[in-house]
């Protein structure tokens, strides 16, 4: 018997459903109960609060947690497969990093209006139809962030109007490349990994 083989047989036997102590918990068990939120602090982009959570033990603990508002992704895709992106300079990590299309949504915007309002100011694309891709989550473990994510397809082209203080390069590269990019590591933002990945398999699913 192969470790593959002896590793595969020993899993099957065991309940991975169990926490470490070999209990299952319900889901209104897993969920914390908040008894104070305290406000940090208040900026321009995002507030930071600290919430004091009763746990399923009976024990109290602190999250640190990041309040955004959201935003929404696009995926412009033409008919010959190629996808627009843009090159950033992204501050946090001191970086030029290659992203699809995206913003913040601004208080109580429709996701899919704020998709095409970005795909339009960053590149000048204007799309015919744009569906969903659902819905990302980047860092659950602390922040509120929803990022909606769309494909926008029926391209036609516009003048670009950037945000001011908003400076990027546009640039039309194959999805093929693209895929290739995210398996060399050469792609790092998270949003751009997962609605790329997405579009490659709604289009297997079209074309199967």
């Amino acid at each position: 018997m192969s470790n593959s083989d002896s590793f595969a047989e020993k899993a099957s036997k065991v309940n991975f459903s169990a926490g470490h102590n070999g209990k299952v918990y319900t889901d209104c068990q897993l969920t914390e109960q908040v008894i104070e939120n305290k406000d940090i602090f208040s900026g321009r982009v995002f507030s930071v609060e600290v919430s004091e959570v009763l746990l399923q033990n009976g024990n109290t603990a602190f999250r640190e947690i990041v309040r955004h508002n959201g935003g929404a992704a696009v995926v412009a895709l033409d008919d010959d497969r190629n996808v627009y992106m843009v090159r950033q300079f992204r501050c946090p990590f001191f970086e030029i990093m290659l992203e699809i299309p995206a913003g913040k949504l601004e208080m109580g915007e429709d996701p899919k209006e704020c998709a095409f309002r970005e795909l339009t100011e960053e590149t000048g694309l204007i799309a015919q139809n744009i569906d969903d891709l659902g819905v990302f989550y980047p860092s659950p473990g602390y922040c509120s962030e929803k990022l909606f994510l769309f494909l926008a397809t029926g391209l036609t082209l516009k003048e670009s109007n950037p945000d001011e203080g908003e400076f990027l390069n546009v640039h039309r590269i194959p999805l093929d490349t693209l895929l290739q990019k995210i398996d060399l590591g050469e792609i790092k933002d998270g949003k751009t990994i997962a609605a790329l990945l997405k579009t490659a398999r709604r289009l297997e699913l079209e074309l199967g």
